[in-house]
């Protein structure tokens, strides 16, 4: 299986994800899943009244250093991190 096809398998393992993960873990997955997709931040950033928007934008552009692969493999491995954090508990 190449790194795409993984990725794309952790991108819906991730939904299964409990409730209860952190605002910080899905901020971190969010801004890794941007940098795979999309690339480097390619909007500006929303404004102060927009807290959500604005968390979810600082996450990701906190991540546009990497690459492409770089930032699947991060998101394949942060899940997974996350899977077994939740059958722990």
């Amino acid at each position: 299986m190449g790194l795409k096809e993984e990725f794309e398998e952790y991108a819906e393992k991730a939904k299964t994800l409990p409730e209860n993960t952190s605002n910080e873990n899905k901020l971190i997955l969010y801004g890794l899943y941007k940098q795979a997709t999309v690339g480097p931040v390619n909007t500006s950033r929303p404004g102060v009244f927009n807290q959500r928007d604005r968390a979810k934008w600082d996450a990701w552009k906190a991540v546009e250093a990497k690459s492409k692969d770089d930032a699947m493999s991060d998101y394949i491995t942060k899940v997974k991190q996350l899977q077994e954090a939740a059958a722990a508990n």
